[in-house]
């Protein structure tokens, strides 16, 4: 025990003065050399470009350098040959294919973190559940998309105007406002239904789909995890159609779409905004704050609480593929975030590297800080609580994640994998609420905390192309001169996550349960719901005992 308190003493004080040592004024640059006159490139100079002879070509290029000169630039007048119009097109041209190509595949790598999260659920909850667990997770994805496919883009990006990285995407331009204190107050988006409405058949538009449909996905595939082992299967459709449709949607679209608290900088000067740059607030709070809101509905596993209130541990089935799971996000993380610059080119997107170190090291320092307050509190680390830990601090980092330096990026993951214990503990034992895996704490809780660490520690150097939210400047903190405005603004969004998607969700799920039923009956809960909601165990071959 007291070699454990030394570790952590070790930590805090390394983490202080490494943090005192970034808040030195650094020595002054050398001056620069300057750079040579510019010399415009005319016809003549493309015209005499050398490109390689057929027969060059025809012998092979083992080390590349025959390959992609300018024969292959696309020329627009093959008589006239290239032209400055053909180069400067396929310039253009370029930076948008590297910035497609980034966008999309690290959408991919969101999409393989349902996968992670699947196998997590899963692990966590009892072999009698596996099948229904796994089944939730698997369609939801087929269920969110075509939710958001039908209605949910629309409400979200349809009046977002022009993404400079991806082209332009003009034909989503469409955004519904109201007027107050004199303000436009964008409240939902109106193009884009089907992927076809008004234009929006667009290259451009449909790599913003892709990357904006996983990150839907991620929100709500988070409330399956609180709800498990008890949520019937016909209320978990209709929810998450809700979900994925409405409730996502809107506050994405206030936060990301051109709607309202994007615009609180330029409209009441409060930093730049909103701000939130992969989604602790707009994805895993939305998910978290649904997912205590059903869970509060569905009310505890039978077992979870003694009469007279006491918390009982229900034990994960397998805790091997529960850490699996763990891996499997961190690896999808690099999607999640860097992919946020929706850009790998152009625009401050070389940022890219920057936001992915943020987020592997808040990652690393959120299992830390778990696993030291476990082991500080109860004499032995805990290895669910290590993977939440975990969780959690890629949860907390994935908003500040392109704002702030790695000092803050470690802090922001420790203070996460503290925050997660302390919050499931909270739930537990004071909220009464039954969270099998713990999602409530890890999306909902650190989701709030990564909202709030934009306002502390945004270092005020990211320069996405100048500005952000339509404010010049960079986004910056309290603790890096910001007068508080910034601060401000992340808790009106807090408070607008607490208030209002929380009464959303709860009321819709209410009416749900009124109308279809939220929770299966105390006989098939006490069976497992594999048989009597999937038709089939999820291991048929165990056999599987209750302990008397």
């Amino acid at each position: 025990m007291k070699t454990t308190k030394r570790l952590l003493l070790v930590l805090v004080v390394t983490l202080c003065c490494a943090s005192l040592g970034l808040s030195q004024t650094p020595a002054a640059p050398a001056a620069a050399t300057p750079a040579p006159a510019s010399k415009a490139i005319t016809e003549a100079d493309l015209a005499g470009a050398p490109v390689p002879s057929a027969d060059a070509r025809a012998k092979g290029d083992p080390d590349g350098s025959l390959t992609g000169t300018a024969s292959d630039v696309t020329v627009s007048d093959s008589k006239k040959g290239i032209s400055i119009g053909d180069l400067a097109n396929q310039a253009g041209q370029n930076k948008i294919a590297i910035n497609f190509v980034w966008t999309l595949v690290t959408g991919f790598l969101v999409m393989f973190m349902q996968a992670g999260f699947a196998i997590v659920e899963t692990g966590l909850v009892r072999a009698k559940n596996a099948n229904h667990t796994m089944m939730m997770n698997f369609m939801v994805y087929g269920v969110g998309m075509l939710a958001y496919w039908l209605i949910g883009f629309t409400i979200q990006m349809g009046g977002v105007g022009a993404v400079a990285n991806l082209g332009g995407t003009p034909p989503l331009n469409s955004e519904f406002t109201i007027t107050l204190f004199g303000k436009a107050f964008g409240l939902f988006g109106t193009h884009g239904l089907f992927l076809v409405h008004k234009g929006t058949y667009d290259v451009s538009i449909m790599v913003l789909f892709l990357f904006q449909m996983v990150f839907m996905d991620t929100t709500t595939t988070i409330v399956t995890g609180s709800c498990c082992e008890r949520w019937k299967y016909a209320a978990f459709i209709v929810s998450t159609m809700f979900l994925a449709a409405f409730t996502y949607p809107i506050f994405a679209n206030w936060a990301w779409g051109g709607g309202w608290l994007a615009n609180l900088g330029a409209n009441f000067g409060l930093g730049k905004g909103y701000c939130d740059f992969a989604g602790s607030g707009v994805v895993h709070s939305v998910g978290g704050m649904t997912a205590l809101a059903v869970a509060m509905i569905l009310g505890p596993r039978i077992g979870k609480f003694t009469r007279e209130g006491k918390p009982n541990a229900i034990l994960a089935h397998d805790i091997v593929i529960v850490l699996t799971g763990c891996f499997i996000l961190a690896f999808g993380w690099f999607g999640f975030n860097p992919g946020s610059t929706l850009g790998a080119s152009g625009n401050g997107s070389l940022r890219i590297g920057s936001v992915a170190t943020n987020t592997m090291l808040a990652g690393m320092a959120g299992s830390f800080g778990a696993m030291l307050y476990m082991w500080l509190r109860y004499g032995k680390p805990d290895a669910s609580m290590s993977g939440n830990g975990l969780l959690a601090g890629l949860v907390a980092i994935t908003a500040p994640s392109g704002f702030v330096n790695p000092v803050a990026s470690v802090i922001i993951g420790v203070f996460a994998g503290v925050l997660v214990c302390i919050s499931v503990e909270f739930v537990d034992r004071v909220l009464k609420v039954d969270d099998p895996v713990g999602a409530i704490s890890v999306h909902g809780a650190n989701g709030l905390w990564g909202v709030i660490s934009i306002g502390l520690f945004a270092d005020g150097k990211s320069n996405y192309g100048g500005s952000w939210n339509g404010v010049s400047g960079s986004v910056t903190g309290l603790f890096y001169g910001d007068n508080g405005g910034q601060l401000v603004a992340q808790l009106i969004g807090v408070a607008t996550l607490l208030g209002f998607v929380f009464t959303l969700s709860f009321v819709f799920n209410l009416l749900v349960d009124w109308v279809v039923g939220q929770r299966v009956s105390a006989k098939s809960e006490l069976q497992g719901l594999d048989l009597p909601e999937m038709g089939a165990l999820g291991y048929p071959e165990f056999e599987l005992k209750t302990q008397a």
